[in-house]
């Protein structure tokens, strides 16, 4: 038997009529997604771009961002998927930061580039007679699969820096260098053969393609000859829809997923087949262990794994029946992984007690993107933390405890309160502010804005949330506010977060 191949030429190769992607009724073969992502190589090349050379990616759950990815790919070039709910503000910083020579972006979101409007771009669903089409730009590239733009690397894998948001207040690039241009592949192959994924899987994407955690699993799938049902947006119901529909057998979800699942009706469930599912995969966030136990007696409890890492590398996995042993860890490293856990000198701590977790995956070598110093405070030796804290168990299992970082996970989003604190400083009605995450059912945590306002201000919690709903991402609004006639800060100036965060818990579990 000859050795398998991998990777998406190798597929459209081997098995060129097999639906590569799929959403609603429209679907692409691999032979197709090849070709247009051939195409348009040619069409980014046609901008400028080159082997080392960066393209910003804002595109919805959609064939074009695949495309995209995989023609950055044949050029040898760097994707920087851009989040598609990101205002004008963030999204311009980010295509600058990184340095990108071309953007590829969805026609109705390009009011979040205006702040580059000289930056050359393919724009998706453009109108007509646009000079931009991306439609227009594929149609025009040489029909021939055999050729390819100069500086392709050969194989369409992808280096991607994904942006992950810092204390800071702006996210920061993780760029993994040119090793990885290799490395991207071998490394979707290994995972994609330690999860046993084949030609076989219908892997259904549910959350959003920006991400670097589902983008990830999508691509394993595309690896291996799998197809990938694309829901656009999350609804409920319609996942269950879709995995009915098309017999899905895996999915990647986060914690609010199951919430939402589980929210439910009960007659709308049964209403749907879900028993072709093998695995529901999660990650992104702590998952509360009454909420994971109810999805697991719902879907199975041979069918949830989850697993924990970083766009930095790094990572743990756990099975089903491991978790129903140690419930609440996140698991043990994946081969060819260490973690270890150490006091803030760097010493190793005891086994049960909480510290900062450390990473050291093989070949790690990433950087923050224009931040040396961001990436030296990051590493001890060879190893690496994101700021996460947690525990080993006797049995070396992780459980996460903490974040060292101000870092909020709401639904399985990263979500750094300081960009939204610097949002309302620039709110003439604000004159004092602090922003944090407190508990939530539904969502994990959702974000508490404690505000001082200007004397004679009528400002009120509305206000509040519009002026971040217009100024940033709609997920970053906080969805509680209280007004506060001053912070309660140190003598040093800082809003001590954990000890206001554990007084309003308490008051509000006080009868």
């Amino acid at each position: 038997m000859a050795e398998f191949e991998y990777g998406l030429p190798a597929q459209a190769r081997q098995r060129p009529d097999q639906i590569a992607l799929r959403q609603g009724e429209e679907s692409l073969t691999y032979a197709q997604l090849d070709d247009r992502a051939r195409r348009a190589s040619h069409a980014l090349h046609a901008l400028g771009v080159k082997r080392g050379d960066v393209v910003s990616i804002m595109v919805p759950n959609r064939f074009e961002f695949f495309e995209a990815m995989h023609a950055c790919g044949r050029l040898g070039a760097v994707a920087v998927p851009v989040n598609v709910h990101f205002k004008a503000d963030e999204a311009g910083w980010l295509v600058s930061d990184s340095g990108s020579t071309a953007v590829v972006v969805s026609h109705e979101l390009e009011d979040a580039l205006s702040t580059v409007p000289d930056v050359p771009r393919l724009v998706v669903d453009a109108e007509p007679g646009d000079a931009r089409s991306y439609e227009a730009a594929l149609a025009a590239a040489p029909d021939s699969g055999e050729v390819d733009p100069p500086d392709v690397m050969g194989d369409a894998w992808f280096t991607t820096m994904a942006y992950s948001s810092g204390t800071t207040g702006r996210p920061k690039g993780i760029a993994m260098g040119e090793a990885d241009f290799r490395r991207t592949a071998e490394g979707f192959a290994g995972m994609g053969l330690r999860w046993q994924f084949g030609p076989d899987d219908v892997h259904l994407l549910v959350g959003p393609s920006y991400h670097s955690g589902p983008a990830a699993w999508a691509q394993m799938h595309l690896a291996f000859g799998a197809t990938i049902v694309i829901l656009p947006k999350w609804d409920s119901e319609e996942c269950l829809r879709l995995i009915d529909r098309w017999k899905t057998t895996n999915t990647h979800m986060v914690p609010a997923n199951f919430s939402r699942l589980l929210d439910l009706p009960e007659e709308t469930r049964k209403k749907y087949d879900v028993s072709s599912m093998k695995m529901f995969v999660h990650a992104a966030a702590p998952c509360p262990v009454p909420l994971k136990r109810a999805f697991m007696d719902y879907v199975g409890k041979d069918k949830v794994w989850e697993y924990y890492g970083a766009s930095e590398g790094g990572g743990t996995v756990i099975t089903p029946d491991e978790w129903l042993e140690h419930p609440g860890s996140v698991g043990r490293p994946f081969p060819g992984n260490e973690f270890a856990i150490l006091d803030d000198d760097g010493n190793p701590v005891p086994t049960g007690v909480s510290g900062t977790i450390y990473a050291h995956p093989t070949d790690s070598g990433f950087k923050y993107h224009n931040d040396d110093e961001k990436t030296k405070a990051a590493y001890r030796g060879d190893w690496f933390t994101v700021g996460d804290a947690g525990y080993l168990d006797e049995d070396g299992y992780l459980f996460l405890t903490d974040r060292k970082a101000d870092m909020v996970i709401s639904g399985g989003v990263n979500i750094y309160p300081r960009e939204i604190e610097e949002c309302l400083f620039r709110n003439p009605e604000v004159v004092d502010c602090g922003v944090l995450g407190v508990p939530d059912e539904k969502w994990g945590e959702v974000l508490l804005a404690v505000v001082q306002r200007a004397d004679g201000s009528t400002l009120d919690a509305d206000g509040v949330i519009e002026w971040c709903r217009t100024n940033l991402a709609d997920y970053k609004r906080p969805r509680i506010v209280e007004f506060i006639d001053e912070l309660p800060r140190d003598p040093s100036g800082k809003f001590r977060k954990p000890k206001f965060r554990a007084a309003w818990v308490e008051s509000r579990s006080t009868p």
